[in-house]
């Protein structure tokens, strides 16, 4: 099959990014992330943060396997199976920090917020019963931004970690700024490239569609740590 795109054309993943700037800034722009680099976030809200993103790394999981069963040969399969797995090793160490002493107790049942839930409900659903290209640009999202804002963080969080070597902010920011995790993204994207190449004007059109959908997911999901938004009804509501 004849590539759609030259070597020297721009990739179909950087046309997802552009279609995403607007959006991208208003991520760079959210206190959460501001404070959370700083270190100056409150401690129940980064317990909050850290809570549902355990929630959804299951959840994305769960899409990365269906994805990878999907895949169009077995390289690809095995780096989204690959992927599966580190979620869900960093839902584990998530689970360590919780029940550490270095964040708050909480005393109540942790549930998924709307957001959470939405947003892995949109990627199993993509994963499962889209064209493989258009799954593979709905969860590329979550490697890629993460990436991109540990960039920007990792800065102050170093000053961070000077100050309070033990900091569980900025030691958390810093594990996401890595040649490793780049190198990750790096390939995720790649296969998103091919993925492109290989499909139909209505599928590319679908995968900008989905990537959009779900970077305005991973803003909201962030913002929901200082600012959540509580279910209409309680859960004894809900049952009576």
């Amino acid at each position: 099959m004849t590539p759609l795109y030259s070597v020297d054309s721009v990739r179909h993943t950087d046309r997802l990014w552009d279609a995403t700037a607007s959006l991208r800034s208003e991520i760079d722009r959210l206190e959460f992330l501001e404070q959370l680099g700083s270190g100056t976030l409150p401690l129940d809200a980064f317990r909050t943060y850290i809570e549902q993103d355990k929630l959804y790394l299951a959840g994305y999981a769960k899409a990365l396997s269906i994805l990878a069963s999907r895949a169009p040969d077995p390289a690809t399969a095995a780096f989204w199976a690959s992927s599966a797995a580190s979620a869900v090793e960093e839902a584990t160490l998530h689970e360590t920090l919780l029940s550490g002493d270095a964040l708050p107790a909480s005393g109540t049942r942790v549930e998924h917020s709307p957001t959470c839930l939405g947003y892995v409900s949109y990627l199993i659903a993509a994963a499962a019963t889209e064209p493989y290209p258009v799954a593979a640009a709905a969860v590329l999202p979550c490697f890629w931004i993460y990436a991109d804002v540990a960039v920007r963080l990792a800065g102050a969080a170093k000053d961070t970690l000077a100050r309070d070597p033990e900091h569980p902010y900025a030691r958390w920011v810093s594990a996401y700024d890595s040649e490793e995790f780049r190198e990750i993204v790096d390939g995720a994207r790649t296969l998103v490239d091919v993925a492109a190449e290989q499909a139909t004007e209505s599928q590319r059109e679908s995968m900008t569609e989905a990537f959009v959908v779900a970077t305005r997911y991973e803003a909201m999901f962030w913002n929901t740590a200082l600012a959540p938004t509580p279910w209409p009804y309680s859960r004894s509501e809900a049952s009576a």
